[in-house]
């Protein structure tokens, strides 16, 4: 395994490929639960190659394949592997998470109430908290190996990949969130927000990796509940993070057994999105 983190493993799968495996771990607050969430890792995977094939328009992704029976040895054929994994090409990976903004809430609401600002985008005034941006906004952070990653400027990612590179990074996420949040607004879902990351292939060709638009890497309200001035009722870990703040259990270490129902509910909450998004009943 090359690498751990706090939902997936990695494996090398060869000189050019990379094999991801999504596990049912869950984190909240950059801490990793104890308790797993029964069928999330699936969830994720899906949702991501689900999301990667609406976008190949807009950009290419690192996907080879999710058939077991093409993978290398010598994970060839592993059961334990099927609906939770993704034979993926090696990227030069940028090293930026690229956020997109597309309604105020979360750390960009705080930072508003606290000067007017987002991430150093100043915006319009008089915005309620989960309203609608006027054009979404692009906030770049660097990606930390722990602990918080730290939200930077453009032209701080422009200094570091060049203007040329950051400006096509940049245009290329708003482009994947404007086109998928469409596309979620139309089966009852808001994507508030969401971050993406890329890479370079071997012709320096920019490329969509990692997972797309889950409810992991992003905020999903109901659009039929939707109301600006408050939090919304979503379709991600948000329920997770509100318990755990309601129990004073936000970000306490170790993170403590959750509750049978916590669990049933969370897992509720991304099986449903899976389910209004693709149009598919998610068995697993």
């Amino acid at each position: 395994m090359l690498f751990e983190g706090k939902v997936r493993k990695i494996f090398a799968a060869g000189d050019d490929a990379l094999l991801i495996v999504t596990t049912d771990r869950i984190s909240a607050y950059d801490v990793i639960m104890p308790t797993p969430i029964d069928g999330k890792g699936k969830i994720l995977n899906q949702l991501s190659l689900f999301w990667f094939d609406l976008t190949k328009d807009v950009v290419k992704n690192h996907v080879i394949t999710t058939d077991i029976d093409k993978y290398p040895e010598p994970f060839k054929g592993d059961k334990t592997l099927e609906g939770r994994s993704m034979l993926v090409k090696k990227l030069k990976m940028i090293p930026f998470e690229c956020i997109v903004r597309g309604y105020i809430t979360g750390s960009a609401w705080e930072s508003y109430e606290k000067d007017g600002t987002v991430c150093g985008h100043k915006v319009a005034p008089g915005l309620v908290e989960s309203d609608k941006f006027p054009e979404p906004i692009f906030t770049p952070s660097t990606k930390a190996s722990e602990g918080h990653d730290i939200n930077v400027d453009y032209e701080y990612m422009a200094n570091e990949l060049g203007e040329e590179l950051a400006s096509k990074v940049r245009d290329t996420t708003i482009a994947v969130y404007k086109k998928c949040a469409d596309y979620a607004r139309e089966r009852g879902i808001i994507i508030a927000d969401t971050k993406l990351e890329f890479g370079l292939d071997e012709n320096g060709e920019l490329v969509l990796g990692d997972e797309v638009l889950t409810p992991d890497s992003s905020r999903f309200w109901s659009l039929e509940n939707y109301k600006p001035g408050q939090g919304q009722s979503s379709y991600d870990k948000q329920y997770l993070r509100d318990w755990l703040t309601a129990n004073g259990l936000r970000g306490k270490t170790p993170a403590p057994e959750l509750p049978a129902d916590v669990v049933a509910n969370t897992r509720a909450k991304y099986v449903e999105a899976y389910e209004m998004l693709t149009g598919k009943k998610f068995n697993g």
